[in-house]
């Protein structure tokens, strides 16, 4: 297994471009299923969740071949499999997309309930619900989804839930709606731009689809869809990102291949912090624009919320914190899609941010500087805003589990070493972790330290600092008697 070990304090500068949205292309790869042909998509990032699931399309007789530019080329050569096994379901979310494709072009599915990352409660009974009102007869037994049909038929189908709608329920009732008799119409859809590009790849291998975008869509089925060629849309998630990891190391970064209408309340959320950022459109007159981050002298503190699309997107609630733990005041983060998604919270605060919980929102108080720690990543976008604490702590950190980056950015730590981060892959092992993280023996006479803290809680450093230790997961440095204010010790 793997760890970084990350040496912060270094202003990014330079260009990087946005890969393949990781979130569009999963769905849309399930969707080949249905196709009577190749399907062959344009910038696909060569991620683990993608090689997961072109596994495991494999045991459901689709071939994969991966081409060059990030190009993947899928067709299917056995249309008889329809069991999506659990030792492949269970490694992501995203695996749950075959259901609808299954069912609507074989007319069975058996689909283990989905694993991932463990950010809250997702059930998939929006999914269930709108597979039913397409005639569909379902049953869980043992942890399988198992769905038959002898033919689907077009209906009305209300897709609102109680923290807004579903992305890839959306998806599954999409395809399914797609090949089915009639017409369908779904409300409450969800209006992610993931969502309106698996509608335009349905589109081009020959579905009826109008409103794509809009929580409104009417689906006219037809007999049959045929193979298609179709370019992925840009990675918001990654884009807001890399123009966090420029603003939160107060650098000056171009980020391109980004669709600015993906990105309206990411923008205008880093335009409250005080991120400065100019436009440059493409010349040529498509829809990809490069973003320049400029260095920002202060942060200002702010309150947001993540909401479905087009609301600040859950999936970079965790970055913002990250940011907002550097911003000049107190700022509040709440997530209204996922609302216990605040596991990084600890691990943030063990690289100096002052951060706490209170209900379905975290309490932030900025800080002049963070410093250098041990954390461990709980789920893929945590991961990510660890990498960007580290980038603009002093001192050296090391972040472990990033098993979790590895599924959702493509080669995240050379792109951002290419604009000049130090962050390092290694072994997870303990001869790999800094000096300056290694705890080594008890300082002897603590108390005649000039310290404030009582000797049994002083601890040396192989680099030779001191540090205090309140428990076996809580490090910071020794403060000066003026600074002891902020964290007292045990009384003597």
């Amino acid at each position: 297994m793997d760890m970084f070990v990350v040496r912060g304090g270094k202003p990014l500068k330079g260009r990087v471009r946005v890969s393949g949205s990781k979130n569009a292309a999963l769905p849309i790869m399930a969707a080949s299923l249905m196709a009577d042909g190749p399907v062959t998509l344009h910038d696909v990032p060569d991620l683990v969740d993608v090689r997961t699931l072109s596994q495991l399309l494999g045991t459901l007789g689709v071939i994969s071949e991966r081409q060059a530019d990030n190009a993947l080329r899928l067709e299917v050569i056995d249309d008889s499999p329809v069991v999506a096994d659990y030792e492949l379901v269970r490694r992501m979310r995203a695996s749950i997309c075959v259901l609808g494709p299954l069912l609507a072009r074989r007319g069975r599915a058996t689909v283990s309930l989905p694993g991932g990352c463990n950010i809250g409660d997702r059930p998939i009974d929006l999914h269930l619900k709108g597979l039913k009102a397409l005639g569909a007869d379902i049953r869980i037994e043992r942890g399988y989804v198992i769905a038959t049909a002898k033919k689907l038929r077009g209906a009305r189908v209300f897709l609102g839930g109680s923290f807004g709608s579903t992305v890839t329920g959306t998806c599954n009732v999409m395809a399914a709606a797609a090949l089915a008799d009639g017409v369908t119409t779904i409300e409450s859809a969800a209006c992610e731009p993931e969502v309106a590009d698996y509608g335009d790849l349905l589109n081009a291998m020959g579905a009826k689809i109008e409103g794509l975008g809009t929580p409104f869509l009417r689906i006219e089925g037809v007999e049959s869809l045929a193979g298609a060629e179709h370019h992925v849309i840009p990675d918001r998630i990654e884009a807001a990102t890399l123009l966090i990891a420029g603003a939160i190391t107060h650098g000056e970064v171009s980020v391109e291949n980004v669709r600015t209408d993906h990105l309206s309340a990411v923008l205008d959320k880093l335009n409250d912090v005080g991120v400065r950022i100019g436009i440059a459109e493409d010349p040529g007159g498509s829809d990809r624009s490069t973003l320049h981050v400029l260095p920002s002298e202060k942060l200002t503190p702010t309150e947001c919320s993540a909401l479905p699309y087009p609301g600040l997107p859950t999936d970079v609630q965790a970055q913002f914190m990250a940011l907002l733990s550097r911003a000049d005041g107190i700022s509040v983060v709440t997530d209204k899609v996922f609302p216990d998604r605040f596991m990084h919270v600890a691990e943030l605060v063990r690289l100096g941010a002052s951060i706490h919980r209170e209900g379905q929102s975290a309490i932030i108080s900025g800080t002049e500087k963070l410093h250098g720690a041990c954390v461990m990543a709980c789920d893929l976008r945590a991961s990510a805003a660890l990498v960007l604490a580290a980038m603009a702590a002093d001192g050296e950190s090391v972040i472990r589990r990033i098993y979790h980056l590895d599924r959702g950015y493509e080669q995240l730590e050379h792109r951002l070493n290419s604009l000049g981060a130090d962050i390092r892959r290694v072994n997870d092992c303990a001869e790999n972790v800094p000096a300056s993280l290694r705890l080594t023996q008890p300082v002897e006479n603590a108390s005649s330290l000039d310290s404030p803290f009582h000797a049994e809680g002083a601890v040396k450093l192989e680099d030779g600092r001191q540090i205090r230790v309140d428990s076996a997961e809580s490090l910071a440095p020794l403060q000066s008697p003026a600074d002891a204010k902020v964290k007292q010790g045990p009384a003597s």
